[in-house]
């Protein structure tokens, strides 16, 4: 029997300036399963479901729906065929409610006037037949990033969308909506749904996914049937080599205190209480120190506090002995902190600037990069910009002229690890250095945060991912609701027992 396929892409070629993004790729997707697309990052695959979704349009091959050949030339096309994208950065309008976003473009109209309780209805039905748990009437700015990407899934499911593309869908999310999400895509498959699934994180592609199909570089590796293969096995076809999952480092010999922090609160910008309180705990010369919890516990808020993105309510700031606390971000940068931040596009790379000037963003009034009339000496920042694209591997279509929105993800968040490594901190603020990274990467930015350790320096990790919470630093410290509840030597704890103090179960 002819097997069925919901889409075909058959022979997809996409070119940009100096890269072929997409090299002759075939990727077909049966009706009602979930298939993963795995590749390193740039390797083609939020290029390929934009092809499909209508947002570009490929030089060669055929884009086939239950068979018969269509043309995609916009989105709008798109929908029209019954698919449906959640991007990896949400397309939604931050002023307006959730309502108003899932229903925007197709708003249901009567005499001139829109029809919110009619929609109202049919989104709150969605919602309850998918455990998708919204609140219609929030501002999208006030939810959590979680809350957003369930915003963007009613949004596909209010247009009746058969096919859905989630792109990178778990890469800003918690431990516990990841699981939830992972249960979404059950359900909406078992409703009849066909699900292509980007993704680098190979748990979840075992645990969720039907098939897989692999890109490297650009090319088409090979598709692979999950229940018949493993992680390790799927990553070496991505990376085209073994990749080591454990980190490996030797046994630390703290220095002098390099971070000292006594007393902390930060004020919270949704709720009266401090996002932050009274917490205090200091970073040492060749230690990692990782604070873990569950997102919306003030880690953020902490991390804007320290680096100096909002100010202090109470408490006191010391690095390398000296009093910071009122510094600005630029004086704290040149005292010697690093900040690798959570939002990459929001506070870590003015988008539409080159890759070089991204490169020099905090340095860029330094003698060796302008001079004393305050003009940029052009020559030195590219030979220093090409030298941090080539140690850092750093993939882009026209080296340091690249404007940076046009990057992927992974290599932006590349280029922001070479920036603020590079700077040689004596305190590095890792805050979600591995969000969205392929394993190879992931690998690679573990490796360099262990060398900066090992070179003497500090560093303070900020992380959700259990794995890298138990893997990679020396002392584990869990955040819940602003407070310090409890610290960990890795070698003697488990996720089980975080768990319990992340979710505010336990405390020391």
């Amino acid at each position: 029997m002819e097997t069925q396929y919901a889409i075909e892409m058959l022979n997809i070629t996409k070119k940009f300036p100096g890269i072929i993004a997409n090299d002759n790729i075939t990727l077909q997707l049966k009706k009602g399963e979930i298939h993963a697309l795995l590749g390193e990052n740039g390797a083609g695959k939020s290029t390929l479901m934009s092809v499909l979704f209508g947002l570009y349009q490929p030089e060669e091959g055929v884009i086939k729906k239950d068979g018969k050949v269509v043309t995609i030339k916009d989105p709008n096309d798109a929908n029209a065929l019954g698919i449906g994208m959640v991007h990896q950065h949400f397309k939604l309008v931050e002023c307006f409610s959730v309502l108003d976003n899932i229903i925007l473009g197709i708003e249901p109209v009567k005499h001139g006037l829109i029809q919110k309780d009619e929609a109202r209805k049919k989104v709150l039905a969605l919602s309850e037949k998918y455990g998708l748990n919204i609140d219609p009437d929030a501002l999208i700015e006030d939810i959590t990033v979680g809350m957003q990407q369930r915003t963007e899934i009613l949004k596909m499911l209010y247009r009746d969308n058969e096919i859905l593309i989630f792109d990178e869908p778990t890469a800003v999310l918690t431990p516990q909506e990841i699981k939830e999400l992972m249960q979404i895509m059950k359900n909406l498959a078992k409703e009849g749904k066909s699900i292509l699934f980007i993704s680098h994180k190979l748990a979840e592609i075992m645990e969720v996914a039907d098939r897989c199909t692999i890109l490297r570089k650009g090319k088409y590796i090979d598709t692979i049937e999950t229940a018949k293969t493993t992680s390790q096995e799927l990553s070496a076809k991505m990376v085209g080599r073994n990749v080591n999952f454990h980190v490996e480092k030797k046994e630390t010999k703290p220095g002098d205190v390099i971070l000292n922090i006594e007393n902390m609160s930060v004020a919270s910008k949704v709720h009266k209480k401090n996002a932050v309180n009274n917490v205090s705990f200091n970073v040492r010369a060749g230690e990692i120190v990782c604070i873990a919890g569950i997102d919306g516990n003030g880690q953020t808020e902490f991390v804007y506090g320290l680096t100096g993105l909002e100010p202090l309510v109470s408490g006191k700031l010391e690095l390398c002995g000296k009093d910071i606390t009122h510094y600005s971000i630029r004086e704290k940068s040149v005292a010697g902190m690093s900040h690798i931040p959570e939002d990459r596009h929001k506070h870590g790379l003015v988008l539409d600037y080159s890759l070089e000037d991204n490169m020099i963003l905090q340095r860029y009034f330094e003698p060796q990069f302008s001079n004393k009339a305050g003009f940029l000496k052009r020559k030195n920042i590219r030979e220093y910009s090409d030298r941090l694209i080539k140690e850092y591997d750093v993939r882009s279509g026209q080296g340091s002229e690249t404007i940076t929105r046009s990057m992927s993800g992974g290599n932006q968040q590349k280029a922001i690890i070479a920036r603020e490594i590079d700077k040689k901190p004596e305190l590095l603020v890792a805050v979600q250095p591995t969000r969205g990274l392929d394993v190879g990467a992931i690998e690679y930015i573990h490796k360099q945060l262990v060398a900066q350790r090992d070179a003497g320096k500090a560093v303070l990790l900020v992380s959700l991912e259990l794995d890298e919470v138990m893997d990679v630093p020396d002392r584990i410290l869990v955040m819940y609701e602003g407070e310090i509840v409890g610290e960990f030597d890795p070698k003697k704890t488990n996720q089980e027992e975080l768990g319990l103090y992340m979710a505010g179960a336990k405390r020391r």
